[in-house]
């Protein structure tokens, strides 16, 4: 699975618990709503692309439709 911008936060931190130092570098706080809406959208990109590294997630580990 790939860590997208409509997860939350709280979420991924749920299930992947190694993320929390990213957020807290990045001063994303625990919250429900999506990254889509509580990170700045130039922010985005690298933000996902360090917590997907974290997890060993990225766009080849991904099956289509789940």
């Amino acid at each position: 699975m790939v860590i997208q911008p409509n997860m939350s936060p709280a979420a991924i931190q749920e299930i992947w618990p190694e993320t929390a130092g990213v957020f807290k570098a990045h001063g994303v706080p625990r919250v429900k709503e999506a990254l889509e809406t509580c990170v700045r959208p130039e922010r985005l990109p690298s933000l996902l692309a360090e917590l997907n590294t974290v997890v060993g997630s990225s766009a080849a580990t991904c099956i289509g439709g789940g």
